[in-house]
């Protein structure tokens, strides 16, 4: 019971995201309406997505600095999880941004898909399925960890200019970006009042955490079935 409170935790973070983001006032501004309550769902799993990444990311030097199998395990599993979120983020901004944005020709989705910002998170998500790929490719285990860890490391340095710094230089109708005149607001501190921060925090910890909990678990089934690690 003392190991698995903070799934427990993640549980009940989750459970009171799902009932207080669906339920709980939301402050209505211009084009977002209804619609800003997936805030605790798109960006908070981004949140997770960079977090669980970092996790990766820090392995993957471990590994590295050692040269010890479990680490490489534990890289590439992170890893996993991250993508899985970071698809998830990408599918709900891509649900989000067809029915608020507005373009030149109107709420086109295919218009929208077109925007720097969902490029940017695409090409980071290629970057990473690309390490599974090139993951897939070795036979032999030891080559498989040290090329994977490089590249791991190459793949996290990369989110930042293709999520992070990038798509901030160039025009944009994502809220807040330069240039934008979509009439959509940015979710700073003035529009994320009290009652959505009662929901976000809580939101961000609860996705990340249960990214962690799947995180652990594939690790446990790969340390299981590797006998390299049985062995020895």
């Amino acid at each position: 019971m003392r190991k698995s409170w903070w799934k427990i935790l993640s549980f009940i973070l989750l459970v009171y995201t799902i009932i207080g983001g669906f339920l709980l006032d939301v402050p209505h501004l211009f084009i977002l309406n209804e619609t800003i309550r997936n805030l605790y769902f798109h960006v908070c799993m981004w949140f997770g997505m960079m977090i669980l990444f970092t996790i990766s990311f820090i392995y993957s030097i471990k590994y590295l600095l050692g040269f010890q199998y479990r680490n490489d395990i534990f890289a590439s599993n992170f890893a996993a999880v991250g993508s899985f979120f970071g698809i998830l983020g990408y599918l709900t901004g891509a649900l989000w941004v067809s029915v608020t944005w507005i373009t030149d020709q109107g709420q086109s989705f295919g218009s929208v898909l077109k925007e720097p910002k969902l490029i940017g998170a695409a090409i980071a998500l290629l970057i990473y399925g690309a390490y599974f790929v090139l993951r897939g490719s070795f036979t032999d285990i030891d080559k498989r960890a040290r090329i994977s860890a490089v590249y791991n490391i190459f793949a996290f340095v990369m989110l930042f200019p293709s999520i992070w710094i990038i798509p901030r230089l160039v025009g944009s109708l994502h809220p807040g970006a330069p240039g934008s005149d979509s009439g959509n607001p940015a979710l700073d501190k003035s529009q994320l009042d009290a009652t959505m921060r009662m929901v976000f925090y809580p939101a961000v910890i609860g996705w990340t955490l249960l990214g962690v909990w799947i995180a652990t678990l594939k690790i446990r089934i790969a340390l299981i079935n590797d006998k390299k690690l049985i062995n020895e």
